[in-house]
């Protein structure tokens, strides 16, 4: 089977695809949950519905996406037709995170099998629950010289990278990150690094407290802090401060009950290892709120943590859990001194009812994406591209973007035959001005 050339079956793989997913939704949710307790909405929300979204505006779309696009042609090459070929790349590996690990394994490959490539899915380890039902649902569904997983831990994902790839899209840490960048350039293979960062969300003296304050508890204690878009830490202005502490106290207790342990909403974290980073960061003498924690459950409580040292061990790197700094700043220069040590991040948030503000923030800073008055949501447009700058990442994607990641555009002009313009041929002698005046034209 050519996957390169066959477009309609593409198409039918892909619906076949979508039609697995659905029969074995619920399976993926409690794979999810026997992960790291992901709460059933959350999985819906952030998994699966929004896999399938994909899918449906992938098939829906597809035919258009792959279609050659006719671009003006250069006066030089007159009289010719000019057009831009969607080449999928060939064989691509996808390594995927834990985080989301549905999600972020499934989107990259329904994109890189529309544009017709081979793939290898690596799903993550951590999430052994997750990566079984994907194992199944890949291999119910797709031919396995099409797209076949390849499960196993960090000596299968080195293995992997030892080989020859034509492309790597690959989720996940800063670090790790940089090891499949420099096995990449061995071959020189094209990546896509989706990574993370310490995304700052700046609160001003017009922001509506409350409703912000609803809003970053949503987005950064959603998955238990384990997103990569979630807000790293707060920077806000300094008569604010306390105000807003106090909405983000009613707002976690409206959203996970007194005690957050029991809620069935509040997720845990992935593994002891990663909890035991997240305890090292807790200064409890800083702690202005939560701050409970439990080994044998992987619990930590969202926790709210008065933060005035920006060189404390919470600030060095991106926290990826439930615990959020709350620095105060008097100035804009306050602003610049705490994000611009750090590398640019892959979000940024801004709350604030001061237009100029905004226009500035956005302006000033470089980051992947991010929300002004909100927080998460722009991962939620198609249209919106996603992806990090520097440190926190390289190409972005989502809806037409994903299909045109995975493939290589590949520029041809078909030059007619009717005139043959004798200008550009040797010899040159008296032509040279005449060129000249054409190429100002052009």
């Amino acid at each position: 089977m050519n996957y390169k050339i066959n477009i309609e079956y593409r198409k039918e793989t892909l619906i076949k695809l979508l039609n697995n997913i659905i029969i074995h939704e619920n399976e993926i949710i409690k794979a999810l949950y026997d992960d790291f307790k992901k709460p059933a909405f959350e999985a819906v929300l952030t998994e699966t519905s929004y896999v399938i979204s994909e899918l449906k505006d992938t098939i829906k779309n597809m035919s258009k996406w792959a279609k050659p696009k006719k671009v003006f042609p250069s006066l030089l090459n007159f009289p010719s037709t000019d057009y831009i070929y969607k080449d999928p790349y060939g064989k691509v590996l996808i390594i995927a995170p834990w985080n989301y690990p549905f999600q972020l394994a499934l989107c990259p490959l329904v994109s890189a099998v529309a544009a017709g490539n081979q793939v290898v899915l690596k799903p993550s380890e951590l999430t052994g629950n997750t990566a079984a039902i994907i194992a199944k649902i890949i291999t119910k569904t797709f031919h396995v010289n099409h797209v076949e997983v390849i499960q196993g831990g960090v000596d299968v994902s080195k293995n992997l990278l030892a080989q020859r790839w034509d492309y790597i899209f690959f989720t996940g840490s800063v670090s790790v990150g940089k090891i499949v960048a420099k096995s990449a350039a061995e071959h020189l293979t094209p990546v896509t690094l989706e990574l993370g960062g310490k995304n700052p969300c700046i609160i001003d003296e017009t922001a509506n407290l409350k409703l912000a304050a609803k809003r970053i508890v949503w987005g950064k204690f959603m998955n238990a802090g384990q997103t990569c878009i979630a807000p790293d830490y707060i920077l806000i202005q300094k008569d604010m401060k306390d105000k807003f502490i106090g909405y983000m106290k009613e707002e976690v207790t409206t959203a996970y009950g007194n005690n957050p342990k029991e809620s069935p909403d509040f997720a845990r974290i992935i593994n002891v290892k990663n909890w035991n980073r997240l305890k090292e960061m807790i200064d409890n003498d800083k702690v202005i709120f939560g701050g409970q924690t439990d080994a044998s459950d992987c619990y930590i409580a969202p926790t709210l943590i008065d933060e005035s040292d920006i060189d404390s061990l919470i600030m060095k790197d991106e926290i990826f859990g439930p615990l959020l700094p709350i620095i105060e700043y008097s100035s804009d220069a306050d602003i610049y001194t705490v994000i611009s040590k750090h590398e640019k991040p892959l979000s940024l948030y801004v709350f604030t009812e001061n237009k100029r503000f905004a226009k500035q923030i956005i302006q000033d800073y470089s980051f992947g994406g991010g929300c002004i008055n909100d927080t998460v949501v722009h991962f939620l447009n198609k249209r919106l591209p996603f992806g990090g700058v520097g440190h926190s990442g390289i190409g972005a994607y989502h809806g037409a973007l994903s299909f045109d990641i995975f493939s290589h555009k590949k520029g041809i002009v078909k030059k007619a035959n009717w005139l043959d313009l004798p200008l550009r041929y040797a010899p040159y002698k008296d032509k040279l001005a005449t060129i000249k005046k054409l190429l100002k034209w052009i």
